[in-house]
């Protein structure tokens, strides 16, 4: 807790998510602004660890995307590839913004729209599948499934598994041979829609996502 306390000091002074660059090298799109903007706040975590030779570490993590960025210097990196995610989706979704415009020269109801309607939710699930296929999950066994592989139940997978902080620590200690110790999350930036999460409150893996494929990628611990 006390590192999260640290971390949430340094973005109040710093004010930028890529701090531990030189100011001039800064990116402006990871201004912490972002966070109390529209897109209002996200997830932060800290996880310590034990090195190969017993040394104490910490590491880092946001959920999900940062202002449309995977990756942040400093953080450690997503469970999905994210050259692979942008080749998997470009076009794909492309053709969704597509049939979506098409979709607004009929009335709801219609038989035009409605055949319209039912090929945009086709390859959206179809694109959703694909891409939890692309989520190479880790744990302590030193083995290594996609996402569907180790989620059961017919109810699928919920958008965002495994882009939470919890999930990327973890991915982090166990494909690089590490030991984690305890991770903590907090969240920061303007409260969510519903406030259930408020700025600089701290808060547990979220059940619906999380809940599903900790128990695999903590096998071995």
């Amino acid at each position: 807790m006390r590192l999260c306390i640290e971390l949430m000091q340094k973005l109040d002074s710093e004010k930028h998510a890529d701090f531990e660059l030189p100011p001039e090298q800064r990116n402006p799109h990871f201004s912490t602004d972002y966070l109390f903007g529209n897109a209002r706040g996200q997830m932060f975590g800290i996880m310590t660890y034990l090195d190969h030779e017993g040394n104490e570490h910490s590491a880092k993590a946001f959920s999900g995307q940062y202002n449309g960025y995977w990756e942040i210097p400093g953080w450690v990196s997503p469970i999905i590839d994210p050259h692979e995610f942008q080749n998997l989706t470009e076009s794909t979704e492309k053709e969704i913004k597509r049939i979506g415009r098409e979709m607004t020269d009929f009335t709801p109801g219609t038989e035009e729209y409605a055949v319209l309607a039912s090929r945009r939710k086709k390859l959206s699930q179809k694109l959703m599948r694909e891409i939890h296929a692309i989520y190479k999950v880790h744990n302590f066994r030193s083995e290594t499934r996609t996402m569907p592989e180790i989620i059961y139940g017919s109810k699928g997978i919920p958008t965002g598994t495994g882009d939470c902080c919890a999930p990327k620590l973890l991915n982090f200690a166990a494909s690089n041979g590490f030991t984690p110790l305890g991770i903590a999350e907090f969240y920061y930036g303007k409260e969510n829609r519903s406030r259930t999460k408020l700025h600089k409150q701290f808060y547990p893996s979220c059940i619906e996502k999380c809940s599903l494929i900790l128990g695999y990628m903590l096998c071995g611990l």
